[in-house]
């Protein structure tokens, strides 16, 4: 007799999702409040003013490396030993090994317990297979003479990771057993592409793709891995990871830190830094603005330019030329290294379009934080 609740496992799926996603909205919601504010502060500049008046003679910016920032820790490339433990919503086989009609589906209940037979909820959030099977034994005994139960793992809900973006089937991947980087994006179906002029054109920026775990961005360089085949930056996944691989159309540059309203600036031949921050409605009052910092080329392995915007302001220096993807950084205060400035704006950047991407896909009504980046 199968006393399962009755359940609507979608809609309970859809609220885990979103629930996963409260930790890295946490933190994005306080780093933003922390560097930007929650000011409706009046804008510093004029959009027009600065876009009509900053392009003729802009300068170039000196950008270096940023230092070795795609380090993978040896670890990461081991699959865990870990065994596999339960959790809500994941589906199991239960029988009775000899009595006709006992085999049964059910799944691990919200409340963390499985329903089977005559038996009341069992504890089986955090068990092995094993140490639910050995339970199952122990509490069928008072019914069955010595029963032998038969336990399979049926499907995975409790332990996912995510993979959105330019992939052909985007979405949550169920993690019952040890996953690579390159298993998660050939489950979701591979790199997307299409068919422009009778040739197949690559839709999917590895550049600019990244991997989240626990709200930090792991150095995986994307481009080496899938396109060269370096194994090296083949790391295995953990539940609740974050993949994400953007579209190679997108020419955005994203403004962020001490703005008033942090955003995404579409991308023309003549945008330059001070039209780039007007577009964000200037900075906020605090803004450290001698050290304003472009971020530019691969999140692997990026370049920095720290920029002294008081010195574009009153004319001392030429304004600066973006280029499609650069991150355009306003601090309140001074940086120490380059290195940890830039692992700082990077992580920054790639919670940002997580917590968005991650919203929208766990929910179609999520109206986004900061910034959004719709794929195209």
């Amino acid at each position: 007799m199968d006393m399962s609740p009755n359940f609507n496992m979608t809609q309970l799926q859809v609220i885990r999702r979103i629930a996963r996603m409260l930790p890295i909205l946490a933190v994005l919601i306080a780093g933003l409040a922390s560097v930007a504010g929650c000011r409706t502060a009046k804008p510093v500049f004029d959009e027009k003013v600065a876009l009509g008046t900053n392009a003729p003679g802009t300068g170039l910016a000196n950008f270096v490396p940023a230092g070795g920032t795609n380090r993978i820790k040896p670890e990461w490339l081991k699959p865990s030993a870990e065994p596999f433990r339960l959790g809500p919503g994941d589906r199991i086989e239960i029988e009775i090994m000899g009595s006709a009609g006992t085999r049964s589906m059910t799944f691990v209940c919200p409340d963390g317990k499985i329903y089977y037979d005559l038996l009341p909820g069992l504890e089986a959030w955090g068990l092995t297979i094993a140490e639910l099977k050995q339970l199952l034994e122990r509490e069928l005994s008072a019914f069955y003479k010595r029963p032998r139960i038969a336990v399979n793992l049926r499907g995975v809900e409790s332990k996912c990771v995510w993979a959105l973006g330019r992939l052909n089937k985007p979405g949550l991947l169920p993690l019952a057993q040890p996953m690579t980087v390159i298993e998660a994006v050939s489950q979701a179906g591979g790199l997307y592409a299409s068919q422009q002029g009778g040739t197949t054109e690559e839709l999917a920026d590895l550049s600019h793709s990244f991997l989240i775990r626990n709200g930090e961005m792991l150095p995986v360089d994307f481009q080496s891995l899938i396109r060269h085949g370096d194994t090296s930056q083949n790391v295995y996944l953990q539940a609740d990871d974050f993949i994400y691989i953007p579209s190679s159309l997108s020419k955005e540059i994203y403004v962020l830190g001490a703005v008033n309203k942090p955003c995404m600036v579409g991308y023309t031949e003549n945008i330059t830094l001070l039209s780039a921050i007007a577009r964000a409605l200037g900075p906020q009052p605090q803004a450290h603005l001698s050290q304003i910092a472009i971020v530019r080329g691969s999140l692997a392995q990026p370049k920095i330019s720290v920029v002294d915007f008081k010195a574009i302001l009153i004319g001392k220096s030429p304004d600066v030329r973006l280029s499609p993807r650069d991150i355009v950084y306003v601090p309140l205060s001074p940086y120490r290294t380059l290195e940890r400035y830039t692992k700082m704006i990077t992580d920054s950047f790639v919670r940002t379009v997580a917590a968005n991407e991650g919203g929208h896909a766990g929910a179609t009504s999520f109206s986004g934080i900061g910034v959004s980046n719709p794929i195209q």
